[in-house]
């Protein structure tokens, strides 16, 4: 059977239940699974995912909303973050701050986040205050009040958090420049938290114009992760949720990439720069698409270059060679349109860019060339399965899990069948999928160093 087999059988597969469907693995042999979230939709179009988990009495209530910055308008960029922040500033029956007040009065803790593909909402707390927070996070779902002065404040604290993020670090500024410079027209590359001259112009009515046409029980997912009884979250949902009335949700339609025909290069030099870096990336199809062998496969090969101290990168360029003092590869399949492949590197003293993106290639000419070993495979498809395991350690691991996917695209059966479709992965697929990536005319390089002059 082989031991990663053993990691594959203790994991992630899901039986997925609803009313009028059931999803099960793809595998001819049934595999053991771990829990069984159950799903339904209201009659409002709002999607319920539940999953059942009562180690402790805790749960995670999280809402995520299928719109990110890539769903914004020319000239407003930053609203989807924006309106995130000002989700917390009251509604009819709320004051500005009292939800937050509220969850740390119940011995609860909150948080929201932003992508480029979704926005998402949670709270953790005791199972017995799950009816109390489902019935505010409804409330603000359809009756969020902004005036002009908590969206004056708001976009001061916004502006602040890009100057600490952002704009005083040279790493996040070299990270936007690469991003633009990876997408020449789809809205990934513009940044998530918005261009300050835009985020600068933001008003109220943007805020009001972004939460009317996309916060709506259609245009969302509940996730409820902990010790819950499935048909009792189905009743809550039904009774707060359910009155909401859906709207008329924009098709998600964005500008996609032109072929592209040479491969571009971005350096940045800033005197704050104490650690020179190289990277290099490729556009890469997401979870969403339709090959999705190639998908799991290049998850496979991402393992192999950068997962660890064992990939192939880190043992090239740092242990056999030292002349990195790190290296590696990244690739999110996660993403609602074509995502990226990324290789990376920073040298030792007395090595250059030039020294890393020269290593890193022969690695990747190799793979191409002669494919992966067996043991590089089993060992990768270990890694990729341990990491879930370790990912699950909390309720909220799970429902990030299914919130994530969901709301980037991705459905039940695909989220069911990911470790089925890893085992199958072959080193044939692997390499074949490294052969349709890795063309230099379609890359981005990116070159970080000190600015000696300025130094």
């Amino acid at each position: 059977m082989g031991l990663w087999r053993q990691f594959l059988i203790c994991i992630f597969f899901i039986s997925a239940i609803s009313a009028t469907t059931s999803y099960t693995v793809s595998a001819a042999e049934k595999i053991p699974t771990l829990f069984n979230p159950q799903v339904m939709t209201l009659d409002n179009g709002l999607e319920v995912v539940v999953i059942e988990d009562h180690r402790a009495p805790v749960v995670t209530h999280m809402v995520w909303y299928k719109v990110g910055a890539a769903d914004e308008q020319p000239l407003k960029s930053g609203i989807a973050h924006f309106l995130e922040h000002l989700m917390f500033k009251g509604t009819d029956t709320l004051a500005p701050g009292e939800f937050s007040a509220i969850v740390a009065k119940n011995g609860g803790q909150e948080n929201a986040f932003t992508s480029q593909d979704y926005t998402a909402y949670y709270q953790n707390v005791s199972a017995d205050k799950l009816p109390l927070f489902m019935e505010m996070e409804a409330d603000r779902m359809a009756n969020l009040v902004l005036t002009d002065e908590t969206v004056g404040a708001e976009l001061k604290v916004v502006l602040e958090e890009r100057s600490q993020r952002t704009d005083n670090s040279p790493a996040g500024l070299f990270g936007e420049q690469f991003q633009a410079a990876q997408y020449l027209a789809h809205p990934y590359g513009t940044p998530v938290i918005g261009w300050r001259h835009e985020i600068e112009q933001l008003s109220t009515q943007d805020a009001i114009d972004w939460y009317k046409k996309y916060y709506a029980p259609n245009n969302a997912i509940l996730i409820v992760a902990g010790d819950v009884d499935a048909e009792e979250v189905f009743d809550l949902a039904r009774k707060y949720y359910g009155p909401l009335d859906a709207v008329d949700i924009p098709d998600r339609k964005r500008v996609q990439e032109p072929p592209q025909l040479a491969k571009r290069v971005v350096e940045m030099k800033d005197k704050r720069v104490r650690q020179p870096s190289w990277r290099q990336s490729y556009l890469a199809p997401s979870g969403r698409d339709e090959n999705q062998k190639q998908v799991r496969a290049l998850e496979v090969l991402s393992e192999i270059l950068g997962g660890g101290v064992t990939s192939r990168l880190y043992r090239s360029l740092v242990v056999q060679d030292k002349i990195a003092v790190g290296a590696g590869a990244y690739y999110h399949s996660g993403s609602y349109d074509q995502s990226t492949f990324m290789l990376y590197g920073s040298p030792t003293p007395g090595q250059s860019l030039d020294d890393i993106e020269t290593a890193v290639q022969a690695v990747v000419d190799d793979i191409v060339a002669n494919g992966v070993t067996d043991k590089e495979l089993t060992r990768a498809k270990k890694q990729l399965m341990s990491a879930a395991i370790y990912s699950r350690d909390s309720v909220r691991g799970a429902a990030n899990i299914f919130g994530s996917a969901l709301a980037s695209g991705e459905t039940i059966e695909q989220i069911v069948n990911w470790p089925q479709n890893i085992s199958e992965v072959t080193a044939e697929d692997v390499q074949n999928a490294a052969k349709n990536l890795f063309d230099e005319r379609r890359s981005v390089v990116g070159r970080l160093l000190p600015d000696a002059e300025e130094s």
